[in-house]
């Protein structure tokens, strides 16, 4: 096991054992915690009751984080040439077609989300095993697949972002930086919770929210109560 750093250890002395915060404090203990010289991004993990492997128990939704992620989204809109200018208004950073539809089957995959149209998800079908692991393969259910695609790319842009429940039950996603005022933390961690609470499948037994943690790039967990949030 890896030795903890003087910073590291200050951290985790400022974390009190066994405690489950509410979310409100966890906000604010965040920030205090995080000690690297770079933005720390502030990530939140969700414990869920659900069996993945199970259809009706599946847990994939979208959710617009009040105060954005704090990252600069780089968004490929693969679309016709009559929606070109529409999103690059929208300020896609990449936009064209064939021309990308090629980079990626050469490897190429630098960006965070795709968006395109529904013409075009045929093309991207034999794309799959390269979109697929990464997370970049567009889905309607995320509107990432679209005839609004000015919209679309507005949206990823101001914050949406989708998750998905991993294969343990765990749903992990960015929420921002540590230099978001504490509320803004609080806001963002706040909407996705509540999102996930709607989204809670009716096959789902038992406890549904099982355990909640904050955490930014270089610092311990901080254990929420999940009644708190």
């Amino acid at each position: 096991m890896a030795k903890l750093t003087k910073k590291q250890k200050e951290a985790a002395a400022k974390i009190e054992k066994n405690k489950l915060y509410t979310l409100r404090d966890a906000s604010a203990l965040i920030k205090e915690v995080a000690s690297a010289k770079f933005d720390e991004s502030v990530d939140i993990a969700v414990k869920l009751g659900v069996d993945p492997r199970k259809a009706n128990q599946m847990v994939r939704g979208v959710v617009t984080l009040p105060h954005g992620t704090g990252k600069d989204v780089r968004v490929l809109a693969l679309v016709t040439p009559d929606k070109e200018a529409e999103a690059k208004a929208a300020g896609a950073d990449h936009v064209g077609l064939d021309d990308y539809l090629q980079k990626i089957k050469d490897g190429w995959t630098d960006v965070d989300v795709i968006i395109t149209m529904p013409a075009v998800m045929g093309k991207l079908g034999p794309l799959g095993r390269v979109l697929g692991p990464r997370g970049l393969m567009p889905n309607p259910k995320t509107g990432t697949v679209t005839m609004d695609v000015a919209k679309a790319v507005q949206e990823v842009k101001a914050g949406k972002i989708d998750f998905k429940v991993d294969k343990t039950g765990i749903v992990h996603a960015g929420i921002g930086r540590v230099s978001f005022d504490a509320d803004k933390i609080y806001d963002n961690a706040h909407e996705i919770v509540q999102t996930l609470i709607k989204l809670k499948p009716t096959a789902a037994k038992g406890t549904y929210i099982k355990s909640i943690h904050i955490s930014s790039t270089q610092s311990p967990a901080i254990a929420l109560d999940p009644k708190a949030v």
